[in-house]
Formats: C-alpha cells, sequence, structure tokens
C-alpha cells in the first residue's frame, strides 16, 4: 500500500487551522481541500510563478473581500486577477460607508421589496445603497481619464484609486478588492464587463455621450500576455478558481490563445487549483476538469499531478486556504505587472507577428 497513513486523533480545544488542515482533513473533500492548500502554499507561491485569482458567486458582499481577497493580494499571493463585475461592485458599498447585514434566507421577499430591502441570499441591504453606489460610479467614470476605449484592467486601476481615497477620506478600516489591487499593481480584469451593475452604469454614460468604454479585445491580448510573459521568462504560470463560470474559462483560454490562435509554442498553465460544488456529468464542469482542460491545451499534461479540484463551497474554503497560506508563507514581493501591461503586450505583439512572418503568407 503507498500514501499517507491515517493516524486519528483527538482535535485540540486549541488547534489552529494550519494544523486542522494538516493533521484532521483526512480523506474525501477535506483532503481535496488540504491538497488544494499545499498545493497553492508549497508549488504555486514560489517566486516565479505567476499566479491568477478567478472570482466568481456573491463572495464580497459575504465580506470576503476585505477578509480574504485583500490580504491574500498585499501579501503577493495573487498577482492577477479575473472577477465578475458584480463582485468588485458590491465590495464597494463598504468603502462607501454604507452597511451590509446578515440575515435568515427564510425570509418574506415580497415585503422586502415593499419596503426597499434587497436580499443576497442571508444578506440584505437598503436598496439605497445600490442608487448611492451608482451615483458615486457614474460622477467617477466622468473623469477625463475614463473618456476612452479601456481594458478592463485599466478601468479598474483607475476606480481603484477613486475607491481607495474615498476610504481614506472617510477614514474607514475597509479596504476594497479594487482598492488593494490598484495600491499593489494588481491587474484585475472582468471576462463579461456589460453582466454587472458597472457595466451598466458604463452604458448610462455612454448614452450622456461620454466615450468610456470597455475593449474585449485588449482583455483577451492582455491576459494571454500575462502567461506568456511569465512562462517566457522562464517561469511557471498557476490559477486558483472560485467557482467557475466565465472568469475561469478567461483565465484558462489564456493558453489555447497563445497555441492555437497565435501559433506560439506553449504547453499550458502549470498550477491549477478549483473551488467548486459544480459536476462535470450535469455540464458544469464538462470539458474544464484538469485532465480534460489538458485536451484543449489549457493545462500542461505533465503537471497533472499538480493541479486539485475540490468541491466544496467557497465560502468555507476559502478563509481556510487563506489562513493556511498565511501561516505557512512569508509575503512574496508585488510583481506589479499592471505597470508592466504596455511590455508584456508588445513582447506578445512581436513573438505573433515574428511567427506569422515565418509561416509565410497563406499559412
Amino acid at each position: 500500500m503507498h500514501g499517507r497513513k491515517l493516524i486519528p486523533r483527538p482535535i485540540p480545544a486549541d488547534v489552529s487551522v494550519t494544523a486542522l488542515v494538516e493533521d484532521f482533513f483526512f480523506s474525501y473533500n477535506a483532503a481535496r481541500l488540504r491538497e488544494a492548500c499545499r498545493v497553492f502554499v508549497e508549488r504555486m507561491l514560489q517566486p516565479d510563478t505567476t499566479v491568477c485569482l478567478t472570482i466568481s458567486g456573491a463572495l464580497t458582499p459575504a465580506g470576503l473581500g476585505y477578509a480574504a481577497f485583500v490580504p491574500l493580494v498585499e501579501a503577493g499571493f495573487v498577482d492577477w486577477i479575473i472577477s465578475t463585475g458584480a463582485n468588485l461592485y458590491h465590495d464597494i458599498h463598504r468603502s462607501l460607508g454604507f452597511d451590509l447585514y446578515q440575515t435568515s434566507p427564510l425570509v418574506d421577499d415580497v415585503r422586502l421589496r415593499q419596503e426597499g430591502i434587497i436580499r443576497i441570499y442571508d444578506i440584505v441591504f437598503d436598496q439605497d445603497v445600490l442608487f448611492e453606489t451608482d451615483a458615486f460610479i457614474r460622477e467617477v467614470l466622468k473623469a477625463p481619464e475614463f473618456q476612452k476605449r479601456m481594458s478592463s484592467a485599466e478601468l479598474h486601476y483607475h476606480l481603484g484609486r477613486y475607491v481607495r481615497e474615498r476610504e481614506r477620506v472617510l477614514g474607514l478600516p475597509h479596504r476594497s478588492l479594487l482598492g488593494a489591487a490598484y495600491e499593489a499593481g494588481v491587474p484585475v480584469y472582468t471576462s463579461s464587463p456589460g453582466d454587472s451593475s458597472l457595466g451598466m452604469n458604463v452604458a448610462a454614460l455612454r448614452l450622456e455621450g461620454y466615450e468610456v468604454s470597455f475593449d474585449p479585445e485588449l482583455d483577451v491580448n492582455e491576459t494571454a500576455a500575462i502567461v506568456y510573459g511569465a512562462k517566457r521568462s522562464g517561469g511557471k504560470s498557476g490559477v486558483l478558481i472560485l467557482g467557475g463560470g466565465s472568469p475561469k474559462n478567461f483565465a484558462l483560454q489564456t493558453e489555447p490563445h497563445i497555441q492555437e490562435i497565435l501559433g506560439l509554442d506553449e504547453r499550458g498553465h502549470d498550477y491549477f487549483v478549483q473551488i467548486t460544488d459544480a459536476r462535470p456529468d450535469t455540464g458544469g464542469l464538462s470539458g474544464a476538469t484538469p485532465s480534460e482542460a489538458v485536451t484543449w491545451g489549457k493545462v500542461d499534461p505533465d503537471q497533472l499531478p499538480d493541479t486539485v479540484v475540490c468541491y466544496t463551497d467557497t465560502t468555507i474554503a476559502l478563509p481556510i486556504l487563506t489562513s493556511y497560506a498565511l501561516a505557512k508563507r512569508q509575503p512574496r514581493p508585488l510583481k506589479r505587472l499592471y505597470d508592466r501591461r504596455s511590455e508584456l503586450l508588445e513582447d506578445l505583439r512581436r513573438d505573433y507577428l515574428a511567427q506569422q512572418a515565418q509561416e509565410g503568407p497563406g499559412a
């Protein structure tokens, strides 16, 4: 028999998260979460690995932006991010001084609607929070630096500066994901920029004649350039996927874009950790488990032992993984990839054009 011998013992009253993970997460998805923690800390957080975090599901309304994402960003454990727009939008509420409340999910939604209360499962807040946040975003997006077509990373970077300043002016302890990413130079992309209140506010300003606009094609090339730059320099690429959906696919498609579309030599992401409750047999993970992703060129086939899928609730796994990583790893120097976007994109463009020239017309 090969493998770890299971030697159970009583859990002590003062057990740490690290000890809980290492000594008591024996089997099933507890063991998968232990594997995920170890791959993240021991493999993905090596100095030469560029780490992408993808975020889906309503995690920031639950407070996990400030609780988990900000510490990971500030520790240098996340180098670039792909998030749903909703997570970025709802994280701004607290930065403007508004409160969200925990309640029972078994409430009368018709009555909540009559009283102007918004519900996200067991989280509630006044609808004025949305109106005031929208007003803040629209006013910020009228500034001169937004009046052009830009990648979602650039729009989020400028917005993060305003959000971070508002936090300082209000004297809030809260730090938003956008504000922390702005200060750390971590580019934040949205794979579906029109699918959130941020996108709707941009659309409203376009009706008013403002020029603020997302550039999805630039997002595709910038994200591919980040991965290509990491691998081209002799480093590795890892993805930490929370949930799935569009952010996950957008992160993983960087490799097919490099290999299949641009024709550049690459083998796929080196490390793949996903926390999800979806299943491949119902279509939720079809084509997207690590082994299936190998067939698309998304994951390096030689690195399959360094891929983990943990089937559990992200709101359970993320605090554990974050605590484990902060306890086991010293902070890494910030890569500040936002500042290097133009350089990385130019490297990708140059190699792509050289490849095209080498193949010749009609190739």
